[in-house]
């Protein structure tokens, strides 16, 4: 799941758990509301720390070997 993805979870979780006055029969749709905040906000934090993973330098140690012949 990519940054949007969360982000429109964490969006449409608060709607439906602060904005709306809906019932249903069966579906406590403030309850569904905070589940997809939490998952949109796991999906960030997992998000930004793979990707501060990916961004973070690493040192590297680089090897010449030098196959030629000696010049006289």
């Amino acid at each position: 799941m990519s940054m949007g993805g969360c982000i429109i979870l964490v969006a449409v979780g608060a709607i439906l758990a602060f904005a709306t006055d809906w019932h249903m029969k069966g579906v406590n749709l403030d309850l569904v509301g905070w589940i997809l905040m939490i998952v949109g906000l796991i999906g960030l934090f997992v998000f930004r720390s793979v990707g501060r993973r990916r961004l973070a330098p690493h040192s590297r140690t680089t090897v010449v070997e030098d196959d030629r012949e000696p010049r006289i």
